[in-house]
């Protein structure tokens, strides 16, 4: 329990601030957490919850910045075009029996609204829906992690970059899951991660 209360300690403060006056403006919520921990035994907790904390942690120290810590980012290769990215995600994606269910071409957006060429960023969503309606029956708030999307950036530099939600905080940042369901999201989270890095890489 002490370990778990020192770990939540330590994100708390460096969410906030590494200074002093982040300490001071901290610490009366962190004492208010102490009576929600008490409730809680070390074994209700997700197995992985410090190392993917402890991670989460370290990355946000590294980057300063929350958003790149929550955000798997993986880099395409040269050579490897916008198009063929996309092909080899829903390629991937089909041999998962993972579904394709949209794509939100953003940089059209902006285009529409300022009248100017826009870097390209789209988003591309895929869902499974067995997955999914055992974590809407789970928890309504997992809905917020569906359907699954993976972002497809050409940064301002011009190299293709693919961005998505880190899906550890949901199946291991808290209370472990059911069994059942726990299995099967992490199953999915594999299939997330496997078709980024396969479609950097350019496979099909």
């Amino acid at each position: 329990m002490r370990a778990i209360w020192n770990l939540l300690a330590l994100i708390g403060l460096l969410v906030v601030s590494s200074t002093g006056y982040g300490i001071y403006k901290a610490w009366p919520t962190l004492m208010e957490l102490r009576p929600a921990l008490a409730k809680f035994e070390p074994g209700q907790f997700d197995p992985k919850f410090m190392e993917m904390y402890m991670d989460f942690g370290k990355r946000l120290v590294e980057s300063m910045d929350p958003g790149v810590a929550m955000t798997w980012s993986v880099p395409v290769e040269e050579g490897i075009d916008i198009e063929e990215v996309k092909d080899s995600l829903k390629s991937i994606a089909t041999e998962h029996n993972f579904l394709f269910v949209g794509e939100a071409p953003f940089y059209k957006q902006v285009e529409a609204i300022t009248g100017e060429p826009y870097r390209h960023i789209s988003f591309l969503s895929f869902c499974d829906a067995e997955v999914g309606q055992m974590m809407a029956d789970y928890r309504d708030a997992y809905t917020g992690f569906m359907p699954c999307r993976i972002a497809v950036v050409e940064d301002k530099e011009g190299k293709i970059w693919l961005h998505s939600m880190n899906m550890d905080f949901m199946i291991h940042g808290g209370k472990e899951l059911p069994a059942d369901l726990k299995e099967k999201a992490v199953n999915v989270r594999n299939i997330v991660r496997a078709m980024m890095e396969g479609a950097a890489a350019g496979d099909f």
